[in-house]
């Protein structure tokens, strides 16, 4: 038998309405105290940003004819709605469990926004969790993390970079170590530039926080390939890395040094085996004087090639080329603004003698920006950085570095005489919310 009370009077359904809502508020709030330690967070930064790439005319053929006129210069420009130039736009989920003894077991979902269009920064546009996707065991004795994570020299790198190697004063390294792992692989359905500044599939392991002020970090990403048994046919190991760093901070101190090695290619290219790997040092300080932050690095990349011959590998070559640089940067807080200024140089030099013409390459970055506080999560930014190349002809695709808006520079002639990269400015006006 059912039993139906009828509510009369407007006061009765006043008083039900609340009583239903009280008891609703209170289920939910019983689930989220059950929950209490998962946090959402996440970044919206957004700007309007101008970008421009500016080529010359070059030539290093003694022997041609040059033009009766020096052409022009070709520059590329555009204004755009950009975002993450400040911080990279985000949405996260994250949480933490206390298991006793000491212990915890933790997770880690990032996915990168891009908040001007409303999608993901996954390939296609999708909402995928490609920053970071870890889970961890942490105990006295350390963290044990699993899973697409910030590899250590990218980690390194961040920590000399005033601008966080975002939006238009971005770290000189950051690009032009990007444009290395593009060009010379590994990339991944993720990222093109995988292994540069994340990688997925890894192990990692984190010094525990009670050494007087040691920190230190170690990785290894599986290339995930497979061995056949019973064949001769060596498993490519494209896509593995292994790197670490330490550091030691107390005070105003920071001192760490990085190392890292991808392996961007391995496989069979015609009648050889061939192997590039990617490796990557840098020693990082900074020093706190209250009024103002100092920041520097000194940091060397390294594209090895190694070539066997096929079947019988009876022969074996090696080359490498190099780029050294450093970077100092300024951190000077005003009142409720920041002032960050930051100075880079990357220099290219080919390995052994290769022929009379110069083959080396530099690049020099100045950017310079204020970052205004309205409160602790909002604050309004500008910013102006600016790329100076030499020879870029002679490194097009890894040292014709620009500021920002998937521009690129008009390159031709393949080092002969054409186009070569040789400027690059860009501007953010922007305002980053954190939640």
């Amino acid at each position: 038998m059912t039993t139906t009370h009828k509510i009369g009077s407007k006061h009765e359904t006043r008083k039900f309405n609340k009583t239903c809502f009280a008891l609703a508020a209170l289920a939910f709030s019983g689930v989220a105290s059950a929950q209490s330690n998962i946090t959402v967070f996440g970044v919206l930064d957004a700007a309007v940003s101008h970008y421009d790439a500016r080529s010359v005319f070059y030539s290093n053929d003694s022997l041609a004819r040059p033009p009766a006129a020096a052409p022009a210069d070709v520059t590329k420009s555009k204004w755009a709605m950009s975002t993450g130039n400040m911080v990279g736009s985000r949405l996260g989920f994250r949480g933490i469990e206390d298991l006793g003894g000491g212990q915890s077991a933790s997770f880690w979902l990032e996915a990168g926004l891009t908040n001007d269009t409303g999608q993901g920064t996954a390939p296609g546009g999708g909402l995928t969790f490609n920053r970071r996707s870890t889970v961890s065991l942490a105990s006295a004795w350390g963290e044990i993390r699993l899973g697409r994570d910030y590899v250590p020299t990218y980690q390194s790198t961040l920590v000399a970079d005033p601008f966080g190697n975002g939006g238009v004063g971005g770290t000189l390294f950051g690009t032009v170590g990007a444009n290395l792992a593009v060009a010379r692989g590994p990339g991944s359905p993720i990222s093109s530039s995988d292994n540069y500044a994340r990688t997925s599939n890894s192990v990692g392991y984190f010094l525990p926080s009670n050494l007087g002020g040691f920190y230190g970090q170690l990785m290894y990403a599986l290339p995930e390939t497979t061995k056949v048994s019973g064949t001769a046919s060596s498993p490519s190991s494209k896509g593995r890395y292994y790197g670490g760093r330490f550091g030691y901070a107390s005070g105003p101190w920071n001192v760490v040094l990085a190392y890292g090695s991808s392996q961007a290619a391995d496989g069979a290219d015609g009648n050889a085996w061939v192997r590039d790997r990617i490796v990557e040092t840098s020693l990082v300080t900074t020093y706190d004087f209250g009024p103002l932050q100092l920041l520097g690095e000194l940091v060397q990349m390294q594209a090895r090639r190694e070539v066997d011959s096929l079947p019988a590998a009876a022969a074996s070559t090696w080359s490498h080329d190099t780029y050294n640089g450093g970077q100092i940067g300024v951190i000077l807080p005003i009142g409720a603004g920041v002032i960050r200024a930051t100075y880079a140089e990357l220099n290219f030099y080919v390995d052994g003698d290769r022929g009379s013409v110069n083959t080396d390459a530099s690049a020099q970055k100045l950017a310079l920006g204020y970052v205004y506080n309205l409160s602790k999560r909002t604050a309004l930014y500008a910013t102006v950085g600016k790329v100076l190349i030499k020879n870029g002809q002679n490194n097009p695709n890894v040292l014709g570095a620009t500021t920002g808006g998937g521009l690129t520079y008009l390159s031709t002639g393949a080092g002969v005489q054409g186009y070569a990269p040789r400027s690059s400015t860009g501007y953010d006006f922007g305002i980053k919310h954190s939640f």
